[in-house]
């Protein structure tokens, strides 16, 4: 402050220093003014930014001293805190040492956690490392692979340029379709077969056998050289006109296929020839660049079939030929089942002879139990009453029957009741012949028996058993005992 009042006191001494000597000059010329109240301007600007300086300068001092007195005072306020935390840290270190253990011995587990972690963490490390070696290893495994299936490739499409390779790379994919339908398993195809025909002799790649004696040509040669070609050539118009050249090949094959007339040289063949494309790409670019190619090839009974639909073809014939088998083992169960139904009928006619024989046998030895009591017995007791002896267990009748055949599997053609009218007593109805030997007659002597009678048939063997059948005694017959 003392300097600004010494400053003051200098520019007014020097304001009227300045005034007096413009007074006493008054009458000085008129360019001596005019310096004189440029002068005076001159001062009052200096006098005047001289003020303003001085009142920066104190404004910047009096900023400073305030700044200064902020930092005292935060400075105090700094020491005064840290005695107070100081104080309070000496309160609550033992505090604080109690919690901090507590929280250590509850981040233990934390802390071993973290440890299994960072070893699992360096373990996957070094797995990702060794996969990460392996998978290089892989790629350039790959990029080898990758350039040998280039030279392969290179080297397959340079010998399908050969006709013979041509054919023999159809005709192999052929066999791996049919092989693929269950084609094999039935032997229902012929490779390479010569047939005759209007043209000559034909022979078509396969010659497919269908249920009921049909069957069906197939051919696997395609031409594709402008195909090929086609596949190498980046120019567009020039791949167009390949692809042209594929589609008008095509065509002429169907056109030779049509003219070799298959159908004409197979039995019960449908009017058509089987084009096999084996693959798919060259039967789409044909058709993309010729839509009218396939309707060209039905007109000339030529179906184009590629792998996908020609396996259907297939697929379909098997399954054809199972259902063939499947009703052929059918027909030979019937037959075997009617077989065996007329063979049970024949058994049934043996069965009915044995169980008439049986009765018969009955029928016989009661009737000699009974001749047995009425004519030799009494005699006997006689005499043993006249000797004092008795005889032995006397034989009794049997009661038990044989019981016939109810079921009329088992019955024997024309059994019926009216059968056995005119016969003896327990004489089949169809009986088996006997062999003047005594043998059993045969199947085809059986045969003959169950003819009709007209032809000596079962009522024309009636007779021939009444004649056979023994004689049961009469009631009132007399034996030899009773006469003597």
């Amino acid at each position: 402050m003392t300097t600004l009042t010494l400053l003051l006191i200098v520019v007014a001494a020097l304001v009227f220093g300045v005034a007096g000597f413009i007074a006493g000059h008054r009458v000085a010329a008129s360019g001596a003014a005019r310096r004189i109240a440029e002068a005076e301007m001159r001062a009052e600007r200096e006098r005047t930014l001289a003020v303003q300086q001085a009142r920066l300068d104190a404004e910047a001092g009096a900023r400073l001293l305030r700044e200064e007195l902020a930092a005292a005072e935060t400075r105090v306020q700094g020491l005064e805190d840290r005695l107070r935390d100081a104080h309070l840290n000496a309160q609550q270190r033992s505090e604080i040492d109690r919690e901090e253990q507590r929280v250590l011995q509850q981040l233990a587990p934390l802390r071993d956690s973290l440890g299994k972690l960072e070893r699992t963490v360096a373990t996957i490390e070094q797995q990702r490392a060794s996969q990460h070696g392996e998978l290089a290893e892989q790629l350039r495994e790959a990029a080898r692979a990758e350039e040998k299936l280039r030279g392969t490739a290179e080297s397959l499409a340079a010998a399908l340029r050969s006709n013979n390779t041509r054919g023999l790379w159809g005709e192999t994919q052929l066999r791996r379709l049919i092989e693929a339908a269950g084609m094999v398993e039935h032997v229902d195809f012929e490779v390479q077969q010569h047939l005759p025909s209007e043209n000559g002799a034909a022979r078509p790649d396969v010659v497919v056998r269908l249920p009921g004696g049909k069957s069906i040509a197939i051919d696997a040669k395609v031409p594709f050289d402008a195909y090929l070609e086609a596949q190498h050539v980046d120019d567009e118009s020039r791949r167009s006109a390949l692809l042209n050249r594929h589609a008008k090949a095509l065509r002429d094959h169907i056109v030779a296929l049509s003219n070799r007339g298959y159908w004409t040289a197979l039995a019960d063949s449908p009017e058509l020839v089987v084009a096999f494309v084996p693959s798919e790409s060259l039967l789409s670019s044909a058709l993309d660049t010729d839509p009218l190619l396939l309707e060209y090839a039905f007109e000339r009974r030529v179906a184009l079939a590629s792998p996908v639909s020609l396996w259907a073809i297939l697929k379909s014939v098997a399954h054809s030929w199972r259902q063939e088998s499947l009703t052929t083992e059918a027909r030979t169960l019937f037959d075997l089942s009617r077989q065996l139904h007329t063979r049970l009928g024949r058994t049934a006619s043996h069965l009915d002879k044995l169980g008439r024989t049986l009765s018969r046998g009955v029928q016989d030895y009661n009737a000699y139990i009974g001749s047995l009591e009425r004519q030799v017995l009494p005699t006997a007791r006689k005499i043993g009453a006249l000797n004092g002896e008795k005889i032995g267990t006397e034989p009794a009748q049997l009661e038990d029957a044989v019981r016939p055949l109810i079921a009329p599997e088992l019955r024997p053609a024309g059994d019926s009741d009216a059968d056995g009218e005119g016969a003896a007593p327990g004489a089949p109805a169809t009986a088996e012949r006997v062999s003047a030997e005594g043998r059993p007659a045969t199947d085809g002597e059986l045969a003959r028996d169950e003819t009709p009678a007209a032809d000596g048939g079962p009522a024309a063997n009636s007779a021939f058993w009444a004649e056979r059948e023994p004689r049961q005694p009469a009631a009132d017959d007399e034996g030899p005992g009773e006469n003597a």
